[in-house]
């Protein structure tokens, strides 16, 4: 066997329930790189879950706000200064300055993996100041890089447009297992079997993902349980709403999982919900990695008619739309379609159907082509 090149993956989260580093990560093993994935933790993040590569997460003095990214930048430049390595993996604008700046010294590949237009998520469209900081950032490395990959055809197209840069797409569609079925019980959960039970589940659960809005339907959709699952900054107002309306029986409240454990709960759920809303540029072309999951998991969704996200319901027929995200239209949405039991049927199948199509056993053929490509090309 070929002496293993070493790969550093670098991201700013606690890597528990980030399955697309996790992907990549082993994708990068299977092409003969020693791996070392490198994270950050947080106070309240889970114990890490077992993994066959390295990995460090760093504690550092600050969880947000500007002195957390420059206490993590600088951790991550020393890091990769001190270590030998043969291709530098950066995901997302948070970690790139300290990636690109150590591959520039030491002459090493640099892929940079975007999940999204980072610059133009709500919490920085809403301070322009800090947004054009990172604007900045941005405009003056990404010119420079040769191996860029994003999550979808839309923000590829923006991003080769604006900086004259080729970008490959690469989706975070879920792994294709076709045995594994397991699910939670409703007993497990302390659910009724007449309950038709909603799920809104990942790990960023922020504002504009219309979960507010979703919270507000229950208190008038009867049979109906919404589970919201993962965390995010709107969790600690939806549990006040939840608190006031006392609708503890009808909302619960489950922390992060391990994507394996994620999924178990998914597939227990009648509906999947994706009521993100067009507030920003980067909303509004997003493809959450929750409407892979709930095709993978077999359950139909209700969602919002965005770009990216009606292609692929469209395509497949595996769900609904909205027509706003109010709370008496979501609710009234949601029991006209608990009545259509035949659709529900055909939409599972679909769902299925999807799943044999849309996973990484084929979408991992384009990182390996950028992975392939890097390595052809001088750093």
């Amino acid at each position: 066997m070929k002496n293993k090149k070493k790969a550093i993956v670098c991201v700013s989260n606690d890597l528990i329930t980030d399955n697309r580093v996790a992907k990549t990560c082993v994708v990068l093993e299977k092409e003969n790189y020693e791996v070392f994935l490198v994270g950050r933790k947080k106070r309240n993040s889970p114990p890490m879950n077992q993994r066959n590569y390295a990995w460090i997460r760093f504690r550092l003095p600050f969880e947000k706000g500007p002195f957390f990214y420059l206490t993590l930048n600088l951790r991550l430049f020393l890091f990769l200064l001190g270590r030998k390595v043969d291709l530098i993996y950066a995901n997302d604008l948070d970690t790139l300055a300290p990636c690109y700046f150590v591959s520039k010294v030491k002459n090493t590949r640099l892929i940079y993996d975007t999940h999204e237009l980072f610059t133009e998520v709500p919490e920085l469209t809403s301070r322009p100041k800090i947004q054009n900081i990172w604007l900045k950032i941005e405009s003056s490395i990404f010119p420079r890089l040769k191996h860029v990959i994003t999550v979808n055809d839309s923000i590829a197209k923006i991003y080769k447009q604006k900086y004259n840069v080729a970008v490959s797409t690469v989706r975070n569609v879920p792994e294709y297992d076709k045995e594994n079925t397991s699910r939670n019980t409703r007993k497990e959960l302390n659910l009724r079997e007449e309950d038709f039970i909603l799920i809104i589940q990942g790990s960023g659960l922020n504002k504009d993902r219309g979960i507010e809005e979703a919270v507000s339907a229950m208190e008038h959709c009867t049979d109906c349980v919404l589970l919201l699952v993962g965390d995010g900054d709107v969790i600690p107002k939806a549990k006040k709403m939840v608190a006031e309306k006392k609708m503890e029986s009808k909302v619960r409240f489950i922390p992060r999982r391990p994507y394996k454990e994620l999924m178990r709960i998914t597939r227990l759920a009648d509906l999947g919900l994706l009521l993100d809303k067009n507030t920003s540029l980067n909303q509004g072309l997003a493809l959450p990695n929750k409407l892979f999951d709930y095709m993978h998991a077999g359950i139909p969704i209700l969602s919002t008619n965005l770009t990216e996200i009606s292609k692929i319901i469209k395509q497949y027929e595996v769900g609904i739309f909205l027509s706003e995200i109010q709370p008496k239209t979501i609710c009234e949405t949601i029991l006209k379609y608990k009545t259509n039991i035949a659709l529900q049927k055909q939409h599972r199948i679909n769902c299925r159907n999807a799943a044999e199509q849309e996973n990484w056993q084929v979408e991992q053929q384009q990182l390996i082509d950028v992975i392939h490509s890097a390595e052809r090309n001088e750093a």
